[in-house]
């Protein structure tokens, strides 16, 4: 799930980067191909976008009790980075022509893997539910980093009520991770979410004032994978995960979904809606992934789906 960026308020581009893993460059409203509105079409995708997304944190989990963090990062990565390469051949994106960009590319991957390395480890002690909620807090990361480093995206009044009545509902879930550990909920869990916010909001935030900017996004999320991918395989290293003896087709079903359908498939999707229909009624469906997510941490895992949760 980190940057997909766009020219808007600080708040509403924020929310592009509910992609986890993904990063985009596409102007405000622009609709190349003359879409002035969403038709049904362009719901259907996001709808479906929305609910792959939330669905992403139950995959991740149900593998960890076979396939550890780290090496479940490390295959994700492997597998959507070989099809992103693919992709980019075909396309006849070549990262020679795009050299300036290696410097941010490598800063925008070591914070995406930094985040992702917190979030399959934090799954390990909090629910799949709190997790995916806690994640999409980034936009709170960007609204207040770009209204520091740039004038021209300072909050309005109405925004910065709009945070906080938003971090009050978060805040509202996260004290609940005090006493909630006989729940599959705990603060270091909660903790770890949090930071994979920090890191996803610092990447969104990475490609918006750098070269990467204006890098195709296939080239962008190829830096990520490919940070992402070493980094989790040297950390796996000296965490001394092991591959598993045994591959449950829940597990391989697990991979696919994450690395084919969520990083590969869906960012196509989601990129190719943000070249044809306009940005801001594209990015104002992101809300519902966390809603997806939660609610089906709930049905598919049992997770328990507290006041405080359902809040936030």
């Amino acid at each position: 799930m980190a940057g997909v960026t766009q020219e808007s308020s600080p708040i509403a581009s924020s929310q592009a980067a509910a992609v986890p893993g993904a990063a985009g460059n596409q102007k405000p409203n622009a609709a190349p191909t003359g879409h002035s509105h969403l038709d049904s079409r362009a719901v259907l995708i996001l709808v479906t976008c929305c609910l792959l997304w939330g669905l992403n944190q139950v995959a991740v989990k149900v593998a960890l009790p076979h396939l550890p963090p780290l090496l479940q990062l490390a295959l994700r990565s492997g597998l959507a980075l070989l099809l992103v390469a693919g992709w980019m051949h075909w396309r006849g994106v070549r990262w020679r022509d795009h050299q300036h960009t290696t410097a941010a590319g490598l800063l925008a991957g070591s914070l995406f893997a930094v985040e992702f390395a917190l979030i399959f480890i934090g799954l390990q002690h909090t629910t799949a539910a709190r997790s995916v909620v806690f994640i999409n807090t980034s936009p709170f990361v960007v609204a207040v980093l770009l209204a520091w480093l740039r004038p021209a995206d300072r909050l309005s009044l109405r925004q910065i009520l709009g945070l906080l009545i938003a971090f009050a509902a978060l805040a509202s879930a996260f004290r609940e991770g005090f006493g909630s550990s006989g729940q599959g909920a705990s603060l270091t869990g909660d903790l770890l979410a949090l930071g994979g916010a920090l890191m996803w909001g610092l990447t969104t935030v990475t490609i918006r004032l750098t070269s990467l900017r204006s890098a195709p996004f296939e080239l962008t999320l190829a830096y990520q994978l490919a940070v992402a991918l070493v980094f989790s395989l040297i950390g796996a290293a000296v965490a001394g995960e092991a591959w598993p003896s045994q591959w449950p087709t829940l597990v391989l079903a697990s991979v696919f979904y994450q690395a084919v359908i969520v990083t590969f498939a869906s960012y196509l999707l989601w990129f190719w809606l943000l070249q044809h229909y306009p940005a801001t009624q594209v990015q104002s469906f992101v809300f519902l992934s966390p809603v997806f997510g939660a609610g089906l941490a709930g049905l598919l895992l049992g997770e328990p789906l507290t006041a405080g949760l359902l809040l936030a």
